[in-house]
């Protein structure tokens, strides 16, 4: 499949038999996404759901390729930030979309990071007991890992993702060039899923990205594309073994159970969820090592690679019982113990039922950091 003037269009299929879909990678393709969406949800209305800043750079164009395939279009624009990812943003997003007169045969189109998916996603996931719903994601972070595999919802006040539903949308449609207007920090926080990918799978991929992280950074297509496609398969076939994360989609939450109290205990602001995933998943490295778990020099690798595309790698110094609490309420928490995700080594992962209190044992908070970091 090619694009405008030719440019090839990357395919994934994501296969969960009859609620499968494709993942359509390519650079400067938004103008076409219309048909794609008209085929794949018979949608009459689309409502577009974004953030003010993408709403002006893109909704446009994509309202005009949905409109220029038959379908009526809306747009509703909610505020930036994860503090949108809120019941209170969903109940407004009901209202409207009652006002608009959405049916059953209407479509979300979410268009922008994880913070919209998520928010679009779980909206779609419960008006009218389910609605078809698209992902169009513009950061990295989205493309790679929130866009892929259903888990949509919203956060509580105590914590991450705490309500939230699994709803497979009907396509992803991913426009690469969309990301040479995020700002560099949001950039940066992508490529945090993107290690945390290879560190889980695939050791030559891991390899790879070390080998070609200035390159990525600086958005060449010609690593970055084939790069982003490799880290959406890997989470593609992790998702098509485990949709409903019984066990094996458990691994693609490395890093993320400090990552999620990082978020809870700044409030969701400060920290940027990449950003919280790369201390996270420099931490668990280094407790993996210490739990004789993963070959020494693991964490070291881990933390090299972030350190090159300008992520944290130290927690912030918040106090241990502060984290404690936060752990304690973890989605991944059962019978007291969290599946905390360990490396084995580069490419390999398992996860390990650990109570809070085994996961950040007494004095591994308070060093000084070894980089300069970006909270605060």
């Amino acid at each position: 499949m090619r694009g405008p003037g030719g440019a090839r269009l990357r395919r994934i299929e994501v296969d969960l038999a009859e609620r499968s879909y494709p993942v359509q990678i390519g650079v400067g393709t938004l103008d076409r996404i219309g048909p794609e969406v008209a085929r794949r949800t018979r949608a009459r209305l689309a409502v577009v759901v974004s953030v003010p800043g993408v709403a002006r750079r893109y909704a446009g164009r994509l309202e005009r390729s949905l409109r220029g395939a038959g379908l009526r279009t809306a747009r509703l624009v909610v505020p930036d930030g994860d503090r949108s990812k809120s019941l209170a943003v969903v109940a407004r997003l009901y209202e409207r979309l009652v006002a608009l007169g959405a049916e059953r045969t209407s479509a979300l189109v979410a268009l922008g990071g994880g913070m919209v998916g998520d928010l679009a996603g779980f909206t779609a996931a419960t008006f009218l007991r389910g609605i078809p719903f698209v992902q169009v994601p513009t950061t990295l972070l989205a493309m790679i890992d929130a866009s892929v595999g259903g888990k949509v919802g919203v956060n509580l006040p105590q914590g991450k993702n705490l309500v939230g539903a699994f709803h497979q949308p009907r396509l992803v449609w991913i426009d690469v060039a969309t990301l040479h207007t995020l700002p560099p920090r949001e950039r940066a926080a992508g490529f945090a899923e993107m290690v945390k990918a290879a560190a889980l799978w695939d050791a030559a991929f891991f390899a790879r990205l070390e080998r070609d992280a200035e390159a990525l950074a600086a958005l060449d297509a010609a690593r970055l594309v084939p790069a982003i496609q490799r880290a959406v398969a890997i989470k593609a076939e992790i998702v098509a073994r485990d949709e409903r994360e019984g066990g094996l989609r458990m691994l693609l939450n490395l890093g993320h159970t400090l990552a999620h109290a990082v978020e809870t205990l700044c409030g969701y602001r400060r920290v940027l969820h990449g950003e919280a995933v790369a201390m996270g998943m420099v931490y668990a490295a280094r407790r993996s090592e210490e739990l004789d778990l993963a070959p020494r020099g693991t964490a070291a690798r881990v933390e090299a690679l972030l350190d090159r595309f300008g992520l944290p790698t130290e927690l912030p110094p918040f106090p241990r019982e502060a984290y404690l609490a936060a752990l304690r309420v973890d989605k991944k928490s059962q019978g007291g113990r969290i599946q905390y995700v360990v490396l084995r080594g580069i490419g390999r992962a398992q996860t390990l039922p650990l109570t809070a209190a085994r996961i950040l044992p007494p004095g591994r908070l308070g060093a000084p950091p070894r980089r300069r970091g970006r909270v605060g």
